[in-house]
């Protein structure tokens, strides 16, 4: 079409438009697919000033290029640095890289080991235990650990976040009736978008489908009332709920 272009160009364009495809199905942004699939450069364009540029970290965005090219380098130089300094902080973003791969037994193995000692009763790392108990689907040592927390830390976590994850952690442990009042702490004090969805799932799951509609078309009904932020957080949330209506 330009036969003028040196033909490097063209493959920088398709370097482009694998990374943004490979980020908009990441962040769930997946409205813009066609766009970067069927009209690479100036979608590209378009993607990178609408998403990309309002909330540009450059070190974020080397980050991710670096996971895209070599997902394993990083955990093998936190590996190099632990073996070098074995210390509580190299074992907790060691951790961390091996959660971020979905590695969670090695991940809890970690986490657990840094709970000794004057750590031994540090809800921080209880919480962070507990968060990757319940993602390797342990849910009942997963409760244990948040309701640990929770006596460390006066009976409230201090991140919404926590709460939803206590909620559906009772929820895969079979505690139903102390799932739902956590839901409802979710979707009544935190307005969580999250907190809809996942209390429709157990909702729907119960037979209660009224009552589960109710909980998908609330996220529906007052998605535009939230910023953009965090409806960017929450966008896998909002389409799943429309799904199920």
């Amino acid at each position: 079409m330009f036969p003028y272009i040196n033909s490097s160009y063209y493959y920088l364009v398709g370097i482009v438009q694998v990374i943004f495809i490979f980020h908009a199905i990441k962040t769930n942004r997946k409205d813009w697919l066609y766009l970067l699939i069927f009209l690479p450069l100036v979608g590209a364009v378009i993607y990178f000033v609408r998403e990309i540029l309002p909330g540009l970290r450059t070190d974020k965005i080397a980050t991710d290029v670096q996971y895209t090219i070599n997902p394993t380098g990083r955990i093998k130089d936190l590996e190099r640095t632990l073996r070098v300094a074995d210390t509580d902080a190299n074992r907790l973003n060691l951790a961390a890289e091996y959660a971020r791969q979905r590695q969670y037994t090695r991940a809890i193995e970690l986490v657990r080991s840094c709970l000794t000692g004057i750590y031994e009763h540090d809800p921080g790392m209880m919480l962070e235990l507990a968060r990757l108990l319940f993602q390797d689907n342990q849910f009942a040592e997963s409760v244990q650990y948040f309701e640990k927390a929770l006596k460390e830390k006066n009976n409230r976590f201090d991140k919404p976040e926590d709460d939803l994850l206590y909620a559906r952690a009772l929820e895969g442990n079979g505690q139903m009736e102390k799932a739902e009042t956590e839901y409802l702490k979710c979707v009544r004090v935190h307005h969580s978008i999250a907190g809809h969805y996942f209390y429709g799932l157990m909702l729907k799951n119960a037979g209660r489908t009224n009552e589960a509609r109710e909980q998908f078309q609330t996220i529906q009904n007052e998605k535009d009332l939230h910023p953009k932020h965090v409806r960017r957080l929450n966008a896998e949330w909002i389409q799943k709920s429309k799904k199920e209506l």
